[in-house]
């Protein structure tokens, strides 16, 4: 691993655990032997370093769903909602770190006042209502799933699930004991007699 992946890395690590403000680049440089000037070799300053990390989670994200859909393969689109759904929240589990970072207030907080913290929010979360929204779509197309609008339902969808997701990242709930009573919800949410 590159120097500069291993900073990346260590600084996720860093700011998901203990925030923006309380994450020192004396920390970082403990924690992966890079000297400061090292570290500001690869990064300008502590927020580009952050916009660093949310643009690698985006790629980590995307790269990880990419995959997914070109592994699996779904009869209907509520088949393939529901694995997306399955997906998320494992992907969710395996990358504490990463989804921790995204689920901490201090990101919007920044976003509000600088265009590429927002720019890259946005574009993670626009990827994710995408996924949700092309299963929507291709069980509207087949008769799996009926909804009046593909891109509000994947936002309702989205936000149920990442909730989810949230009581386990923060552990406040395993999220696999809601697994069932979320798939029943999506389904009662999507099914066309509904």
């Amino acid at each position: 691993m590159s120097k500069r992946n291993a900073i990346l890395v260590a600084a996720t690590q860093l700011f998901s655990r203990n925030g923006f403000q309380g994450t020192s680049m004396a920390q970082l440089s403990r924690l992966t032997d890079a000297a400061r000037g090292t570290i500001f070799h690869h990064f300008t300053n502590k927020e580009d370093l952050f916009l660093n990390i949310l643009k690698n989670v985006q790629e980590n994200i995307l790269t990880a769903f990419r995959h997914h859909k070109e592994t699996t393969c779904y009869e209907n689109g509520m088949e393939m909602v529901e694995g997306v759904v399955t997906f998320y929240l494992s992907l969710a589990g395996e990358n504490e770190d990463q989804f921790l970072l995204l689920h901490r207030h201090y990101p919007y907080q920044m976003a509000e006042t600088n265009p590429a913290f927002r720019s890259y929010l946005e574009a993670v979360y626009t990827c994710l209502l995408d996924i949700f929204e092309e299963g929507i779509s291709i069980g509207i197309l087949d008769g799996s799933v009926k909804a009046e609008s593909p891109r509000n339902t994947a936002m309702v969808l989205f936000a149920m699930v990442d909730g989810v997701a949230r009581f386990n990242t923060y552990n406040l709930y395993q999220a696999g004991s809601l697994y069932q009573d979320l798939i029943t919800s999506c389904r009662k949410i999507l099914a066309p007699g509904s």
